[in-house]
């Protein structure tokens, strides 16, 4: 910490002298060498190491963090644990993983789309014998709760609401909140960070009670529904039941819905005089839907 603080310092003064001889001690970098600073600012040195190739320590960080994102699981995890008792489940991904983002000069979205364009990252989350109890290897995609923020959005998309956040123009999404203290009870639910440290285990992904109920009986989906009409603005247009539904299933899930979901949702609409509050039901059971709250 010491010679972490002088490197960042601007100028000559503040050194740190040997405790027994008394003698200035050079700056070091963390478990390397000695640079050879002429007249550059200690600063300006730092951040070329921080970067380099030469720095074991920044890109397998940044990389093992962009991994846990997509697929729910750093290679060190968790990911704010990187220490030597604390091994990379596998050390030859990360630590490639780590040199394409220092070839990519750090530019994140290259190695976002190498990830997303992935073997690993399209595996179903369906096990088979052989990966049934594997959830370090990275053999099956992990079921993953979408995290607050992008929850909201997902609700306040498909039914058609924009959001107003304090300090944010209307229809802003939740992810653009830069402030921790702003929000909503939703947001709060669903355990969105409230940024009091840069530590990630500050996000909660894991479903819990709260959340359910929220969901089943919370102001939040129900009145989104009811705000966004679009039930409402499709039987307008002349959409017939199935049509309506056929509509909803690809705006929730990004598909149509099977015989068996077409057979049951035609008997809730057999003898009915006015489809919409049927229809909007079913609108309000698929936002309730584990296929549209998780990551499968």
């Amino acid at each position: 910490m010491i010679r972490a603080k002088r490197l960042f310092s601007t100028d000559r003064e503040g050194e740190v002298k040997h405790l027994v001889t008394g003698a200035a001690m050079k700056p070091k970098f963390l478990g390397g060498e000695a640079p050879e600073i002429k007249n550059e600012s200690r600063r300006e040195v730092l951040a070329r190491w921080l970067t380099s190739s030469q720095n074991p320590y920044f890109g397998r960080n940044l990389a093992n963090l962009i991994w846990a994102h997509f697929t729910g699981r750093g290679i060190i995890e968790p990911v704010d644990d990187m220490r030597i008792s604390n091994p990379a489940s596998n050390p030859e991904l990360l630590g490639a993983l780590a040199g394409k983002l220092i070839d990519y000069k750090y530019d994140f979205r290259k190695l976002v789309r190498d990830i997303c364009a992935s073997r690993t990252y399209q595996l179903s989350t369906r096990s088979n014998e052989t990966n049934a109890g594997d959830d370090r290897n990275f053999s099956k995609a992990a079921i993953r709760r979408l995290r607050a923020e992008v929850l909201l959005d997902c609700v306040s998309e498909v039914t058609e609401t924009p959001n107003k956040f304090p300090g944010l123009p209307r229809g802003a999404r939740a992810v653009e909140i830069a402030d921790g203290n702003t929000g909503n009870y939703f947001l709060t639910t669903f355990g969105r960070a409230t940024r009091t440290t840069v530590c990630s285990c500050e996000v909660k992904v894991d479903p819990n009670l709260s959340q359910a109920l929220h969901l089943l009986n919370g102001t939040t989906v129900q009145k989104k529904i009811e705000d966004g009409g679009v039930v409402k603005s499709l039987l307008k247009e002349k959409q017939t039941p199935e049509q309506v539904i056929e509509n909803l299933y690809l705006r929730c899930f990004s598909r149509s819905p099977t015989e068996e979901e077409k057979g049951k949702l035609k008997e809730f609409l057999k003898d009915c005089s006015d489809p919409q509050p049927v229809l909007q039901d079913v609108f309000w059971s698929l936002l309730n839907a584990k296929e549209f709250v998780f990551n499968h």
